[in-house]
């Protein structure tokens, strides 16, 4: 059983996604030890059903870390190892300081120019426990929701590390009641044409926009917002209701330039979008 540097606590460690791997990478590497780390079973993927492990069970399998799929067999490995803290990191919800919880995409779908990372305290309630610290980090103008939560792993990454290792700060209540916002489904991500442009370029920067052409699904994956104010269905060229199309994915294809989608569809000034 590994030990901990000398003046930081033991840990048990709670993750799943890919977003979670970089904070139980970087942990380790500045000298914590994981007793355990606590993520879902691996799932069967792709035709042949191969069991799949998670991306932080993966990580901790090639840390050398002990990987178990249950609070109970958490607490136990805990109790017999001496675990002082156990660290959840859910990067799928982001607590503001004004106790506003808004999952990323909510983020870049409301044109939110702040957002943020916090190390909080858990308690019974949903992300309703007192708060040790809190990072802001800027929205760009342009940010995607990949870039967005790849600058979030790497500021929470860091909050994490450097708090664990000076000892958390007392932790302050939240003011306020919490706003929840559910998951997103895949009608959130239909490009409205009249709709302003703004809105509609702010779900191309989320990721997943897509609308109809011709009776079937165009994914508009890269859009540059010309008339914040425009709508209009029909194509002009490459523009469309105040957007200038850039990258696309037509149904069953591989992702291409609007250019060349344009040139190999034959496209026709005029032809609606959406009206499928």
């Amino acid at each position: 059983m590994t030990r901990s540097s000398p003046g930081l606590p033991r840990l048990v460690y709670f993750g799943t996604p890919a977003m979670a791997v970089p904070p139980l990478e970087a942990l380790v590497a500045a000298g914590f030890a994981v007793s355990c780390v606590v993520t879902r079973i691996d799932k069967r993927r792709g035709r042949g059903g191969e069991l799949v492990p998670s991306p932080v069970k993966a990580a901790a399998l090639r840390l050398g870390l002990r990987v178990v799929h249950s609070v109970d067999e958490a607490i136990v490995v805990a109790r017999s190892s001496g675990a002082e803290l156990g660290v959840v990191v859910a990067f799928g919800q982001l607590i503001k300081p004004d106790a506003l919880a808004a999952p990323v995409e909510r983020a870049l779908l409301a044109g939110d120019t702040l957002t943020g990372v916090c190390l909080m305290q858990l308690d019974e309630g949903l992300d309703t426990g007192p708060i040790h610290a809190v990072v802001e980090v800027p929205i760009g103008a342009d940010e995607t929701g990949a870039s967005l939560r790849s600058r979030l792993v790497e500021v929470g990454t860091a909050l994490l590390v450097d708090q664990l290792t000076v000892g958390l700060a007392a932790p302050v209540g939240q003011v306020g009641d919490a706003t929840y916002a559910g998951k997103l489904a895949p009608s959130d991500l239909r490009l409205d044409w009249l709709r302003p442009a703004v809105e509609r370029h702010r779900i191309v920067r989320l990721g997943g926009a897509w609308t109809t052409l011709r009776g079937k699904r165009l994914k508009v994956l890269e859009a540059d917002l010309v008339d914040p104010a425009g709508s209009g269905d029909t194509l002009d060229g490459d523009l469309a209701g105040g957007l200038r199309l850039r990258v696309v994915q037509p149904e069953g294809r591989a992702a291409m330039q609007f250019a060349a989608f344009s040139n190999g569809a034959r496209l026709m000034p005029g032809e609606p979008l959406g009206r499928d």
